[in-house]
């Protein structure tokens, strides 16, 4: 029997490593935001340039990612990616005690910490597999996505505690902590990992055979070209919304992270009625109406300004944010694991590593440009500029028809 994840302790070993790391990346995201728009005095733009630089790797070595995933035991790799990134958020707050922590530092610790996750994102999207019987991908992938929605839910209320508590530079400590302790239970996770075949063809012709698969096939095509124009999009999104909160609605860090929490608790509802959605509507109907969603939830949060002073523009913030984590939710999982269950298990680090590369490039434009326009035109109409193309990244899918997750 393999209806149940329970049945499966690699899955739960793996699960367990996930929601630890995944409880503290909130942290880190609002420590970060309020670091760089506080602490150092920067603007949209500096927002954009260190997250730029932190997806700048996928753009660089994104697609040869995948083909070393393929090539490679995974779950070393895991583990080697998760301490590597360990290592580098603790720099933070080191470069802050000493006082040479500024901007331009500060991305190129995250173009360190990008590289690590580049390598452990495809490697993580290609150990799943190995892990549960297709047929259970879409749940496992559920429970993964509900753990991360979760730890955005109570994350940045934490985060917005311990930065206003320790400072921006110590709370990053806590992420930095919560990967190592994943890297020690990948370690010791009970997996189906055998060694790869040796190579036999070149590094551009594997490479070459992993962008056929995703740009080739009738409906995986549609489907990652439109995640691309929503990577793109929710890079001018976020970028702009930082500085927004913290400046124009007058929000300190716990109002940021309360808004960040109700994303989260939106993506909780989100994705626990993703397989549902996705078995009765398709995958296309669900993806473009979540996108939809998520549009006009940054329509509203860019509302929040026109709310009276004080405590109803977090308000109206907060409920922009429950809206977006309720698309983002939805969708998640049964994209991800369609992709997974489509494709043959010597492509899955190619096909994880070839979307990835290119949607972690859409925010390497996206964030920049969208600090460029936000500090150019104004905050609310990037914000706006972000609904729309959210809103034209889900409509996109609309012709398209998938009837559910195969189960072979």
């Amino acid at each position: 029997m393999t209806g149940r994840l329970r049945r499966h302790p690699g899955f739960r070993r793996y699960w367990a490593a996930s929601t630890i790391s995944d409880f503290g990346t909130p942290v880190t995201d609002v420590a970060l935001g309020v670091l760089i728009v506080a602490g150092l005095d920067g603007g949209a733009a500096d927002v954009g340039v260190v997250r730029g630089a932190g997806m700048a790797p996928y753009l660089v070595v994104g697609l040869f990612a995948g083909v070393l995933v393929d090539r490679v035991r995974r779950r070393p790799l895991l583990v080697g990616t998760d301490l590597g990134s360990a290592v580098v958020l603790a720099g933070i707050p080191l470069l802050a005690v000493t006082g040479m922590l500024a901007v331009p530092g500060l991305a190129v610790l995250m173009a360190v910490f990008g590289l690590c996750s580049v390598l452990g994102t495809a490697a993580q999207q290609a150990f799943l597999p190995g892990l549960v019987p297709s047929a259970l991908l879409p749940r496992a992938n559920a429970r993964l996505e509900q753990s991360t929605a979760v730890a955005q839910t109570a994350g940045p209320l934490v985060g917005g505690g311990l930065v206003t508590a320790l400072g921006a530079p110590v709370a990053v400590l806590v992420d930095a902590v919560s990967y190592a302790v994943s890297a020690l239970l990948v370690a010791v996770t009970p997996a189906s990992d055998p060694a790869p075949r040796p190579a036999r063809r070149s590094v551009l012709a594997d490479l070459r055979e992993g962008v056929r698969w995703v740009y080739g096939h009738a409906t995986l095509r549609p489907l990652t070209l439109s995640t691309h124009a929503w990577f793109l999009f929710n890079a001018v999104a976020r970028t702009a919304y930082l500085p927004y909160a913290l400046r124009e609605l007058g929000m300190g860090p716990i109002a940021l992270g309360t808004t960040f929490a109700l994303a989260g608790a939106g993506a909780v509802v989100g994705t626990t009625a993703s397989e549902s959605l996705g078995n009765r509507l398709g995958i296309m109907a669900t993806v473009c109406g979540s996108r939809v969603l998520e549009g006009i939830g940054y329509a509203v949060t860019a509302c929040a300004a026109l709310a009276p002073a004080g405590p109803a523009g977090v308000v109206v913030a907060g409920a922009g944010q429950l809206i977006i984590g309720l698309g983002f939710g939805a969708s998640g999982p049964i994209e991800v694991a369609y992709r997974q269950a489509i494709t043959p298990d010597r492509l899955q680090g190619r096909v994880a590593g070839t979307a990835r590369a290119f949607n972690r490039a859409a925010v390497v434009v996206g964030a920049p440009l969208g600090g460029v326009f936000a500090d150019a035109v104004g905050l609310r109409p990037a914000l706006w500029l972000a609904a729309a193309g959210l809103a034209t990244a889900g409509l996109v899918l609309a012709p398209f028809r998938e009837s559910g997750i195969p189960t072979g």
